[in-house]
């Protein structure tokens, strides 16, 4: 494998380069690694890889253990790019992966992000350090993307929420009774699917549990078992293979859970919305136009987001028919 061709915008040289692919590597473990943070470690020798691992099932072994276990002796004088601060406490799970690497021969690590985790918030690199290895942090927007869930959940006690809606081009959010329960196509169906294979719990609104009784479960060819938990946002009982959570504000009790996609209705949608509880807007919008008394949120059709002042366009692609607008929140004007 050689050198990858893109990079963040922070900087595309090698570095910056590297840490970008092994950003990329951890999506494979996202959600299977929970409770931990799925990292991904890439080791470079002579401009070459010689060694990757993205974190396992579980939560071990880590991705710099994969690596250096792929690597074996071509690990000397080699360099560890791994998307975030090599751990620096042992655990009965294993070594930590600071002494791994001083055990290894490797001769420079850069890490895209720092670990808040207070057992290795720059203690890896400064152990690193001290047995005489050259290693830094290099700030990456693609490491830090990529471990967005294990970063909410460490700064704000809650899982990295995604809002998913499926939207006409008018902002409706269901079709008329009697008509068919789909406003978008196929394609954007199962782009749906893929997306919640990334994400360890998914939540409605208890209207639309008693309404449409959703599997929100995976349903791609080889990927069934990554089904999402199911929660109800509900102060009542729920039925069997449902979990309840009574408020947005209470979704930090939802354990474990580094990404919750919230699939409910407007009136679900505006509660987490109006929470500030909402790290990424996933919009679905279908090229029709739905007359009638139904269910809409015209504050999120693409002429008033632009207008908003709150939230910035990251990513729009076409699905079949239809467009998949993905928005993040403007970042905060420095005071």
């Amino acid at each position: 494998m050689e050198s990858p061709d893109h990079c963040g915008p922070e900087d595309c040289g090698p570095d910056a380069l590297w840490l970008d692919a092994a950003a990329r590597l951890s999506a494979r473990g996202v959600t299977l690694a929970r409770p931990n943070p799925s990292v991904g470690a890439i080791i470079v020798k002579d401009g070459m890889v010689v060694g990757r691992g993205w974190t396992q099932a579980g939560g071990r072994p880590h991705a710099e253990a994969m690596a250096l276990a792929a690597a074996g002796p071509q690990a000397a004088g080699a360099v560890l790019y791994v998307s975030l601060e090599p751990c620096a406490h042992a655990s009965e799970r294993g070594p930590s992966c600071c002494s791994l690497i001083r055990d290894s021969s490797i001769s420079r690590i850069v890490a895209g992000c720092p670990d808040p985790d207070p057992r290795t918030a720059g203690k890896g690199i400064e152990s690193l350090r001290s047995a005489g290895l050259s290693a830094e942090l290099l700030p990456s927007t693609s490491c830090k993307a990529s471990l967005a869930g294990y970063l909410t959940r460490a700064r704000l006690g809650r899982p990295h929420v995604t809002l998913k809606l499926a939207m006409s081009a008018d902002g409706a959010l269901a079709r008329p009774p009697g008509e068919s329960q789909w406003i978008t196509s196929e394609a954007s169906r199962a782009h749906v699917h893929a997306i919640r294979a990334k994400m360890d719990a998914i939540l409605v609104g208890s209207g639309t549990l008693q309404a449409d009784n959703p599997r929100l479960d995976v349903r791609l060819p080889g990927i069934e078992a990554r089904s999402p938990q199911r929660w109800v946002l509900t102060r009542g009982a729920v039925p069997e293979g449902w979990q309840a959570v009574a408020s947005p504000q209470a979704i930090g009790q939802i354990k474990d859970a580094q990404y919750l996609m919230v699939e409910g209705g407007a009136e679900t949608a505006r509660a987490f919305l109006d929470a500030g509880l909402v790290d990424r807007l996933m919009i679905y919008r279908a090229p029709l136009t739905i007359a009638g008394d139904v269910p809409r949120l015209a504050e999120l059709t693409p002429t008033a987001l632009a207008h908003s002042g709150k939230w910035q366009r990251t990513d729009s692609r076409t699905l079949g028919n239809d467009t998949l607008d993905v928005y993040e929140p403007m970042p905060c004007s420095p005071e």
